[in-house]
């Protein structure tokens, strides 16, 4: 890994995946969470205060930026990804790909082995 782009934790990781699968890289604190239950069938649930703990580092690193929301609920608070965002979640991404490649070679995954 390039220095000075060091490893997300994987709240930060889990929370701009989310974001990346949103429409236009746009999501809510709701839609993270309901993206994250959704996707590992409920093992990752990221409580509210990590989240938004996160989102608020993620902000300040500027890898999201919080946008306008929807008209119909201002309550929510609407984050986007930035180009630095999803820059490094397609880094952190491609380092995880690498890992899970290692751990197929080692037997430690079902089924064959899977070149990444």
């Amino acid at each position: 890994m390039a220095e000075g782009n060091p490893p997300l934790t994987p709240a930060a990781f889990q929370v701009l995946l989310a974001m990346a699968n949103g429409p236009l890289g746009r999501a809510h604190g709701y839609g993270i969470m309901g993206f994250l239950g959704d996707i590992t069938d409920g093992a990752v649930q990221l409580g509210p205060g990590t989240l938004y703990r996160t989102l608020t580092r993620l902000a300040a690193d500027g890898l999201v930026e919080e946008v306008p929301g929807d008209s119909a609920d201002s309550r929510r608070r609407y984050y986007s990804l930035t180009p630095a965002g999803r820059e490094a979640v397609a880094r952190e991404a491609a380092l995880l790909a690498r890992l899970v490649a290692a751990a197929g070679e080692a037997g430690l995954l079902e089924g064959p082995a899977e070149s990444a």
